[in-house]
């Protein structure tokens, strides 16, 4: 079971504070630092000092860290041209040594994109689907041949299709809860499908369908890794779960039904259910980042139990 830890930095978070939390990722022994991408803060946040890009905070964190692989929890479709993307994408890539992973979702946050003056499109599922075969068609064109696309939406012409990431394949991710598109899309382009804040019968219905999906398309169901992200908020005694639990404005009871909250052994137990389903990747989403003693927490006595 790889545990990744995987921020909301548009709740408030500097690039500093960022990079405390990806260097606590690194030397923790955890797999990954994932972000969100957003530009607003959600709640009864005020999201001070403001949001961060999620590329650009990558590529610094890409100079600064050395063994976890970088990515998002969704890159929103909405905010950059796919082409630009694969660009900057391929530029992290080759920055970090080839620790990148993209996730990518079709955008779904009307105020924020409001807020900064970015489009706001109906047919955001349609456009995704042309995003991950333009992003994933520049990688795969040989270097010296010209990638060409002739979408509904996007057209490339004679596109050098460069630069090439360091690695031979970047890892896709999608998710989401959509039963029937949604599977289809992953089948087709995704190396990973994440779900979101899904219980254990929810994922394991989703899961289901896109492993059905996948063999549709003529791969095998378990080509895919499959994964959660679920808040963590982990403590030794139940004073110290009630206290991460205030800390971030949330309720016990409510954690411990749609998370992994509690006592070690009780997170434990429930990381062990969801890989009973075929689970085998959790990003733990941590809202405060200011609680670095709450990774080496779960660092020691959730993650060293886990193998």
């Amino acid at each position: 079971m790889d545990l990744r830890i995987f921020t909301e930095p548009q709740q408030g978070a500097s690039y500093d504070t960022l990079l405390k939390v990806a260097k606590a990722t690194e030397d923790l022994g955890f797999d990954a630092f994932f972000r969100s991408d957003h530009y607003l803060s959600m709640g009864n946040v005020d999201g001070l000092p403001g949001p961060t890009d999620a590329w650009i905070t990558l590529a610094g964190l890409a100079r600064e860290t050395k063994r976890i692989r970088l990515g998002t929890l969704m890159t929103a479709g909405t905010f950059r041209l796919p082409g630009v993307l694969a660009i900057q994408v391929a530029q992290v890539d080759q920055m970090s040594g080839g620790r990148v992973e993209l996730g990518l979702g079709a955008g779904w946050f009307e105020e924020e994109h409001k807020a900064y003056g970015i489009p706001f499109p109906k047919e955001k599922f349609a456009r995704l689907e042309e995003q991950l075969a333009i992003i994933t068609g520049l990688w795969a064109t040989e270097t010296g041949k010209e990638f060409t696309y002739d979408g509904t939406y996007y057209q490339l012409e004679k596109s050098p299709a460069l630069p090439k990431p360091a690695q031979a394949k970047v890892p896709v991710l999608i998710g989401g809860h959509g039963a029937t598109r949604t599977p289809r899309l992953a089948a087709q382009y995704a190396d990973e499908f994440n779900i979101p804040f899904a219980s254990l019968e929810d994922s394991e219905r989703q899961f289901g369908r896109v492993r059905a999906a996948a063999e549709a398309a003529g791969r095998k169901g378990d080509e895919l890794v499959y994964s959660n992200a679920l808040v963590a908020c982990v403590g030794k005694d139940d004073a110290e779960v009630a206290r991460r639990a205030a800390a971030i404005g949330r309720d016990v009871d409510e954690l411990k039904a749609n998370g992994l909250a509690g006592s070690p052994a009780e997170v434990v137990d429930k990381i062990g259910r969801y890989a009973a389903i075929g689970t085998s990747r959790v990003y733990l989403q941590i809202l405060d980042l200011d609680d670095l003693d709450h990774l080496q927490l779960i660092s020691d006595q959730v993650q060293s139990q886990l193998g």
